[in-house]
């Protein structure tokens, strides 16, 4: 039996997820959390055999929470899943010590096929290119970083400019140079990358 815990801040989504997994004879979902504090937590409490959590949660995003777990537990098995694919997040995931990765909108076979796979001591990275480093945020400034981190934190382009000393122009710029490099096109998506996304400044 694998004892398995989920971690999803819409509470909806893991009941669908515990629905799905409850089915199988082999798995037992003996732990739930809404944020990355509880995660922990209810490793702590349960010692589960996989951990599969979303990675953007209030409190402890899922790459922190990731690196306390396997901290703690190395024998906890981490499987990340998310709304975007972009290779920046699973690269953190995986150096945070993820042994997986899947789209939330991923099928029920390839959800069992990566606990399956992680349980047995595999890896279950879908289309992960082979490459070790991650070549968009090298590309970044220290100060694009800076204040991509900002904006994934819901700051607007006053407030960054603000907290950083700067005009709004020049944030403005920095925005427009940051989609640019990363191919987002529009707010929202680069608001949305943000939120996926940390980086070290």
């Amino acid at each position: 039996m694998i004892r398995i815990v989920i971690a999803e801040d819409h509470q909806s989504l893991i009941d669908g997820i515990k629905l799905l997994l409850e089915n199988q004879d082999w798995i037992e979902v003996v732990g739930q959390a809404n944020d990355g504090y509880e995660l922990v937590k209810e490793v702590f409490i349960h010692k589960p055999d996989i951990v599969l959590t979303d990675i953007r949660m209030p409190k402890t995003d899922g790459i922190s929470a990731t690196k306390q777990i396997k901290a703690m537990y190395p024998d906890c098995k981490v499987i990340g899943f998310s709304m975007f694919d972009q290779e920046e997040v699973i690269f953190q995931m995986k150096e945070a010590g993820a042994s997986g990765y899947l789209m939330k909108n991923a099928s029920l076979k390839a959800l069992l096929e990566a606990i399956k796979a992680v349980a047995e001591g595999e890896e279950y990275f879908l289309n992960l290119p082979e490459k070790t480093t991650n070549e968009k945020a090298i590309h970044l400034s220290p100060r694009e970083k800076e204040i991509l981190n900002l904006i994934g934190m819901g700051k607007s382009s006053k407030e960054i400019a603000d907290e950083l000393v700067l005009s709004e122009m020049t944030v403005a710029t920095h925005r427009k140079n940051i989609s640019r490099k990363l191919n987002l096109e529009g707010k929202v998506d680069l608001i949305r990358y943000a939120t996926e996304n940390r980086f070290e400044v």
